[in-house]
């Protein structure tokens, strides 16, 4: 059980504050309800050009990272298609250094020129690297406008292209952070060695005065029900040949979403799942398979994905997935339900031994509208029937709802 209190600024940022006196650590946690399905469909990456932004200095620290290493501590950030997260872990003592860096930039970041030029052609690199120039590194850029027609989930955190970052503007910078970085847009945690009436106090102090932005009101593009399987053959110089099947399953808050969470570990988590029993080590399709849900606030995807033992056609690989899938709408097993129960158990107790885990999952829980459901995970899943692993499989892994990536290796010249 994950205690908490929260109270809400008149500028409307939200906090809550998370007390443990056994941890002589404090963290502070800033989730910023931006996304990349918040971009412009033609000026995309840039929720992720804020992340590296937000490190390039403010009005009154020109290096964001220096004065919280002096006092012992340590920060990061990451963005998804759905929330963007700041994080600093540091000594309890030295708390108000966190309060006065992240209050700084929210109320004055440094729009520096030269700053953006730096950070434009770090993430430009970063898309060549991990996305152009790495093994399979694209399959992302190639599934997404696949099996999303028009929600933004089409296109990764990354972007659609280089050249949206390559023409980003200081008036394209300057428009975005003043419509999401705002505090009633913003999410803080403070957890560790910390009493509530000392965070309301320090939060008043360097984040009161902050203005609150226009409300941001969400209205994004609805996917159509996807009535045909979808495919595409991407042909690249890699290792082997892969596929990655996605289907389209239901928002994160849906009932049935831990249904479709078990449902992937039972097919697809680890060497015990039954595609690698079957298709791994029995068959030999595969060299290695793995399936998983992308748990999204709009509507997800549930993944299968596998590398194909050599001379194995894409017809055959495919045709021994689409056999496991069905053999699960027949029989779903006690105990192999208890294990991935147990399994989903287990690494939720050791995610929260980290104060940086639970400070971050009270955030999360709060941006979805339910802080509650922080503490309510575990009997949600506990609670999954049988019947409702089976009904998960028959109404979202049919193939009229599948998107089909077969990346085709070719050979070097």
């Amino acid at each position: 059980m994950i205690a908490y209190n929260s109270f809400k600024l008149e500028n409307g940022l939200q906090v809550f504050v998370h007390e443990d006196h056994t941890n002589p650590l404090a963290v502070v946690n800033i989730l910023y309800n931006v996304g990349s399905r918040d971009e412009n469909p033609e000026k995309t990456g840039f929720a992720h050009l804020f992340e590296h932004l937000m490190f390039g200095g403010s009005a009154n620290v020109p290096v964001f990272d220096t004065p919280l290493q002096k006092v012992g501590g340590e920060n990061n950030a990451f963005t998804s298609p759905d929330i963007t997260n700041y994080y600093n872990v540091l000594p309890a003592a030295n708390i108000e250094t966190a309060f006065w860096l992240e209050s700084d930039r929210m109320k004055s970041l440094l729009f520096d020129p030269k700053v953006l030029e730096v950070q434009r052609k770090v993430v430009i690199e970063e898309f060549k690297q991990r996305y152009l120039n790495q093994p399979y590194g694209d399959v992302w850029l190639k599934l997404r406008p696949l099996a999303y027609q028009n929600h933004p989930y089409q296109w990764a955190t990354i972007g659609k292209e280089i050249s949206h970052i390559e023409d980003a503007t200081m008036d394209d910078v300057k428009s975005f952070f003043y419509k999401f970085y705002v505090p009633n847009n913003a999410i803080m945690v403070v957890g560790g060695n910390v009493k509530l009436d000392q965070i309301k106090k320090l939060t008043e102090k360097w984040f009161g005065d902050i203005p609150s932005g226009i409300k941001y009101i969400r209205n994004l593009p609805k996917e159509a029900k996807q009535k045909q399987k979808r495919t595409l053959i991407n042909e690249s110089k890699v290792p082997s040949n892969a596929i990655y099947k996605a289907f389209k399953m239901g928002k994160r808050l849906d009932s049935d979403f831990y249904a479709h969470d078990l449902l992937s570990d039972i097919l697809g988590r680890g060497q015990s799942s039954r595609l690698y029993q079957k298709l791994v080590r029995d068959k030999k399709i595969f060299s290695s398979i793995s399936s998983y849900c992308i748990a999204s606030l709009d509507e997800g995807l549930f993944m299968v994905e596998g590398k194909l033992n050599s001379g194995v056609t894409f017809e055959d690989a495919e045709l021994g997935i689409e056999s496991e899938i069905k053999n699960i709408t027949f029989d779903v097993i006690d105990t192999e339900l208890e294990k991935v129960k147990n399994q989903a158990e287990t690494y939720m107790e050791m995610s929260e031994t980290e104060l940086l885990n639970r400070c971050m999952n009270i955030a999360f829980s709060a941006n979805m509208g339910d802080v509650s459901l922080v503490n309510k995970e575990s009997t949600l899943l506990q609670a999954v029937s049988a019947d409702e692993i089976k009904n998960a499989v028959k109404n979202t892994l049919i193939e009229s709802n599948s998107s089909v990536l077969y990346y085709q290796s070719i050979k070097e010249n």
